[in-house]
């Protein structure tokens, strides 16, 4: 019991000094004054008058880091602690009250949304949730022992995985452990007046034992006994989760590709199967990466978590074994080409053999190439083709022909080893569900086949409704004035199989001052009359910006393209460049710097 373990709380005092109405003689409102004199105690809080004092920052703390990390909170008792800070704030001088009261206001949506978030939650808050459901007497470890084994099997909350809940409750060990320390030192250093917190007799058991104990107050009678006994496989530890190691490499992946793990990666196809044991499945390809990254599968058996992470980010496509040695050779790969889907063909098996000629001029984009190339390929690709027949083992990876990718399985085991580690990972179900903006911008950092599958199942999903399309193009214009690059966001466009598009749709777009232009030109080329006079300065410039080649061929060529595009636009290159600039200066920047041309 907590009333044992933490001494001098000033608990008995506090509940002396109320007014003795019903709500304060109510249990639920005892335990709630218990954990937090009890919690601001252990952060520190000043006990000279015989009960801690509440400050702002201690408040803060107790309300959205350590009641949502620590107790459990039966439905609608959550008020009663913050009557309790109030209660206890009231009995100090000096605009205290005030003080706490506001943050207590300015707290509370923060408090509810973490005490009911998920991801909040700890293998001891959520079996004392469970404990609660079935009728426990929380405060009975007799009780809690009887019916723990009901439990057994219980499913977790939607999205809640078992790691997030070892994850949780692992950290929330170290914070609790810690917190208990240092309240012993402190009190050893500098002994307060109203007593120690701590005694010498619980401390001598050991911190941890201590923590337990009033996580077992502060959840339910017993728990911990319980999880780290007879019931240990309830509430599984670090060790045993052993792919969090490879989930680690796949998140360090996610950052290079995109430097945040809120930026999702494109999902698999549409339909996906049943997860299985997602667990058991990393683990077992947590297995094939450790032994890839043994000598004997040298040069690129350290490549592994890339080689997963690169399948999943192309949307589960299958990718050729020839291209990916030919890039990690560093040979001449059309950037177009980089991502551009291959066949798996049927039935093929047995050692890898390098493709033909015409088939690697198709796969990497260059021209020229001839068997003598062919011939160097071959050592590099095998060698590749190896490492992907490892992981094929595992049942989790494809290898047929050059075609290499995830099975639909190992597509799920990826993905449960990315959410692992918060990294946005959406089923194409979520991603269809998405609002047109939210789509768009995490449309224009992925590779263009799966963006162009989720934008045309967004659109589907909507019955390919004029209003759905209104709504697309409208977010390509408004998500463009956000981007970095809004090339990207412009180029999605394309993707958009116009053919099929209500033709009043795209009437409605030729005002958009970003994708206008796009929007005329695809009336033009299904034939349809358009009025370019609608369309803006600002979409004209940008369209003839994107149409540019960019970075590609030499300077002089490029140059002669803008000097043909300018030619025709009123006002000359310089105006031309000035409407290219005021729409997209960083775009512009881009394509025209390497030309010499300079921006107003």
């Amino acid at each position: 019991m907590a009333e044992t373990v933490l001494t001098n709380t000033g608990l008995d005092r506090f509940l002396e000094l109320l007014d003795g109405r019903p709500e304060h003689r109510d249990p639920a409102f005892r335990r709630a004054a218990e954990v937090v004199l009890g919690l601001l105690a252990l952060r520190g809080a000043d006990r000279a008058s015989g009960v801690p004092e509440p400050t702002p920052e201690l408040v803060r703390r107790l309300l959205v880091e350590d009641l949502p990390a620590f107790v459990y909170v039966a439905p609608g008792e959550l008020p009663g602690y913050r009557a309790v800070v109030g209660e206890l704030a009231g009995r100090f001088d000096g605009g205290l009250r005030e003080r706490i009261a506001a943050v207590v206001d300015e707290s509370a949506g923060d408090f509810e949304r973490a005490m009911a978030d998920p991801g909040n939650l700890t293998w001891y808050r959520w079996y004392a949730s469970l404990l609660r459901s079935v009728g426990a007497d929380l405060g009975d470890a007799d009780d809690v022992r009887r019916r723990i084994g009901a439990l057994d099997g219980a499913p977790l909350p939607d999205g809640v995985l078992r790691a997030d809940l070892m994850g949780r409750t692992a950290l929330a060990d170290t914070v609790l452990a810690e917190a208990v320390a240092r309240a012993y030192v402190r009190d050893a250093e500098e002994p307060p007046a109203a007593g120690p917190l701590l005694t010498d007799h619980a401390v001598a058991a050991g911190v941890g034992r201590v923590a337990a104990a009033l996580l077992d107050r502060w959840t339910a009678a017993g728990l911990a006994d319980q999880l780290t006994g007879a019931y240990a496989r309830f509430a599984p530890g670090p060790d045993d989760f052993p792919h969090l190691v490879l989930a680690d490499a796949l998140l360090d992946e996610h950052m290079d590709y995109y430097g945040d793990p809120s930026i999702p990666v494109p999902p698999p196809a549409a339909v996906e199967p049943a997860a299985g044991d997602a667990e058991r499945d990393a683990d077992a390809l947590l297995a094939a990466v450790e032994e890839l990254a043994e000598e004997e599968y040298e040069p690129y058996g350290g490549e592994a978590p890339h080689l997963l992470y690169a399948l999943y980010q192309r949307g589960c496509a299958a990718d050729s074994i020839a291209r990916r040695a030919a890039e990690y050779e560093d040979w001449t790969v059309d950037p177009a080409l980089e991502d551009v889907p291959v066949t798996v063909p049927e039935g093929v098996a047995g050692a890898y053999v390098t493709p033909p000629v015409p088939e690697l001029v198709r796969l990497l984009g260059s021209a020229g190439l001839g068997e003598d190339d062919r011939a160097r390929l071959e050592g590099p690709a095998r060698e590749l083709a190896a490492v992907a027949d490892r992981l094929a083992a595992t049942g989790l990876v494809l290898r047929s022909g050059d075609a290499f990718g995830l099975t639909p399985r190992g597509a799920a085991t990826v993905r449960y080893l990315l959410r692992v580690r918060r990294v946005a990972a959406p089923t194409a179900a979520e991603a269809v569900a998405w609002p047109a903006a939210e789509l768009v911008g995490a449309a224009a950092q992925w590779p263009q086949a799966p963006a162009a599958r989720v934008l045309a199942d967004w659109l589907h999903a909507r019955g390919d409704a004029a209003d759905a399309w209104a709504e697309l193009l409208a977010a390509l214009g408004s998500v463009h004035a956000h981007a970095s690059e809004g090339g990207d966001v412009r180029a999605l466009f394309g993707l958009l199989d116009t053919a099929t598009a209500p033709p009043g749709a795209l009437r409605g777009a030729l005002r958009d001052p970003v994708v206008g232009a796009y929007a005329l030109h695809a009336l033009r080329a299904r034939g349809e009359e358009a009025d370019a006079v609608q369309v803006p300065t600002s979409a004209r410039a940008l369209h003839l910006l994107d149409r540019l080649p960019g970075k590609k061929g030499p300077l002089e060529s490029r140059r002669a393209a803008f000097d043909a595009a300018a030619a025709d636009w009123p006002g000359g290159s310089a105006a031309l460049v000035r409407a290219m600039a005021e729409a997209d200066r960083h775009g512009t920047e881009r394509v025209l710097g390497p030309l010499g041309i300079s921006l107003p």
